[in-house]
């Protein structure tokens, strides 16, 4: 090869580079700062186990090595608003996080082991109750 092709390769990297990051910057905005799947994924470890949908948003259930997370993801992100996420164990006390937020209450996080877990979750006057899942 010689050294001109290598040197084009060199020159179109920059402008490579510079259109990417303009592109998944463009993305990013047309998305809009609410807390998307990958976000949920990052404050949760483990697979999602569940999702429960209900009509202001929807709680996200993951598992990982005998413990539970979940969070309660907001449909109109941005705006502040009461949210709670509840997570409990069966024989085991509920653990909450509950309050006004913007995009999500939680991450919740328990240790149930094999047992079933029980999650709710509240956005504005809306709540979903899953009943004993994960069994």
């Amino acid at each position: 090869m010689s050294s001109k092709g290598t040197h084009r390769r060199r020159r179109l990297r920059g402008p490579v580079v510079i259109a990417a990051v303009l592109g998944a910057s463009g993305l990013v905005a047309l998305l809009g700062p609410g807390l998307h799947s990958a976000d949920a994924a990052e404050l949760c470890n483990g697979r999602k186990a569940r999702t429960l949908h209900f009509r202001t948003g929807e709680v996200r259930v993951y598992r990982d090595k005998g413990y539970v997370c979940a969070v309660a993801v907001a449909d109109k992100a941005g705006t502040p608003q009461a949210m709670s996420v509840t997570v409990q164990a069966r024989g085991s006390a509920a653990v909450a996080d509950q309050g006004t937020f913007k995009y999500h209450a939680g991450p919740v996080k328990v240790h149930a082991g094999h047992r079933c877990v029980w999650v709710r979750g509240k956005i504005g006057d809306k709540s979903v109750s899953s009943g004993w899942i994960l069994c």
